[in-house]
């Protein structure tokens, strides 16, 4: 069973004491904050133990459900692509989120867990969620201009988690330089010219033939394999995520023209971008115009209390 998002942006407050669903998928992001309770969250068949203060992220790809143990005051955080197009005025800004959104999705585990590993960000998270609920309760003026902006500092600090830890790759034994090194790719993946052999070894001070040995050695993986993977990956996103069109995809992503990228994911992935998109996507039953924090699921000023 897949969840549709009907509108690009949707906040959901419940206290519950059980999971009203079983198992199930979403075609968007969710950020699930708990306020408190206790329980195990299971996520792709793995499992783990929840309390007030964690925060998890679950992708379009993850299976998952709650097994609650006490009640549970959970606050859902959904959105997708078109939310964080729509809802920053600026384009570069649009710019940056979309792509630490699609960080997220390449690089998110997939594993149960606290989506926060840093101690300070989680003492700045549960402000950030009880002043979205302070702004819906109150109503005051530029409510939902503020609530976006804590939504986006929240995708941020998720992004900067996701990268603190980063290298699936990378183990307690590697060395710095090699977590550097991908993290330096995963930084420029949208600037082909910086992700060169050349201009990555001119940058680290290591030369080429030797960059190639000492990258495989801390991955199991040549450089170009995950270059490919990783530019793949971006492709594959757009195709799911997105309503872009195969030459803004080539062009965003500077490929020669649509039959450059169609040729590269097609010896990548052994489909076309049609094919794949028409395979692999799920598309909500209709858009809804934005709707912020919907009353009908939030309750009262004193329950929040």
């Amino acid at each position: 069973m897949k969840e549709n998002l009907h509108e690009p942006f949707e906040i959901i407050y419940k206290e519950l004491d059980e999971c009203p669903k079983p198992t199930h998928q979403h075609n968007f992001f969710e950020l699930i904050y708990i306020l408190s309770g206790t329980g195990i969250q299971v996520i792709n068949q793995h499992t783990f133990r929840y309390n007030a203060g964690h925060m998890f992220l679950l992708t379009p790809e993850d299976m998952h459900s709650f097994d609650i143990h006490t009640t549970t005051r959970f606050v859902f955080i959904r959105f997708n692509d078109v939310y964080l197009k729509r809802n920053s005025s600026l384009e570069s800004q649009r710019e940056d989120l979309l792509q630490r959104l699609e960080f997220i999705l390449q690089n998110a585990s997939h594993q149960p867990g606290c989506i926060l590993k840093n101690q300070t960000d989680k003492s700045i998270v549960k402000p950030l969620v009880e002043a979205i609920i302070r702004e819906y309760v109150n109503r005051d003026i530029y409510n939902q201009e503020l609530i976006r902006q804590y939504v986006n500092t929240m995708i941020i600090l998720v992004a900067r988690n996701i990268a603190m830890f980063l290298p699936e790759k990378i183990t307690e034994c590697s060395e710095q330089k090699a977590v550097d090194i991908l993290q330096y790719i995963q930084e420029n993946i949208y600037h082909p010219e910086k992700i060169k052999a050349a201009y990555i070894s001119s940058h680290f001070g290591i030369s080429e033939s030797y960059l190639g040995r000492y990258f495989k050695k801390h991955t199991n993986e040549t450089m170009q394999q995950y270059i490919v993977n990783s530019r793949l990956k971006l492709v594959e996103t757009r195709l799911l995520h997105s309503n872009m069109r195969m030459n803004e995809i080539a062009e965003e992503l500077s490929f020669t023209d649509e039959s450059h990228l169609n040729r590269f994911f097609k010896k990548g992935k052994g489909m076309s971008l049609g094919e794949y998109r028409r395979k692999h996507r799920v598309l909500p039953d209709r858009v809804a115009p934005d709707r912020v924090l919907p009353e009908r699921v939030l309750p009262d000023r004193a329950a929040l209390a």
